[in-house]
């Protein structure tokens, strides 16, 4: 009875990253690092982007600004009040290697 009551309470989000998780067996923190490599490798390869512009960041920013709006929402209605430090430990998983990987090839470390 309360797993069904906890369905209810799920939101679409929620669920769709459920579903997600399921067929691809990963943590979710693991989840974040490869989102914020995804929207990095669209801002190479798709926007055309160097690595050594900052800008490629932008996009894992705005994801991860996204998802964390929807968390946060989820949050309030579920728990009662926002979980700001789980939010923020999403935001730096993921863009944390992302922000590496342009800095050291902002200080020639990587070359082409």
């Amino acid at each position: 009875m309360t797993l069904v009551l906890a369905a209810v309470k799920t939101s679409e989000y929620q669920l769709m990253k459920l579903k997600v998780l399921d067929v691809i067996p990963v943590s979710k923190d693991a989840a974040h690092i490869y989102v914020g490599m995804g929207c990095l490798l669209l801002a190479l390869l798709v926007l055309r982007m160097p690595l050594r512009a900052y800008r490629a960041l932008i996009p894992g920013v705005i994801a991860a600004l996204a998802m964390e709006v929807f968390d946060l929402r989820d949050d309030m209605a579920s728990v009662g009040h926002f979980r700001w430090a789980a939010s923020l430990k999403d935001v730096v998983n993921t863009n944390l290697l992302p922000f590496i990987l342009v800095t050291v090839a902002r200080l020639g470390l990587i070359r082409k």
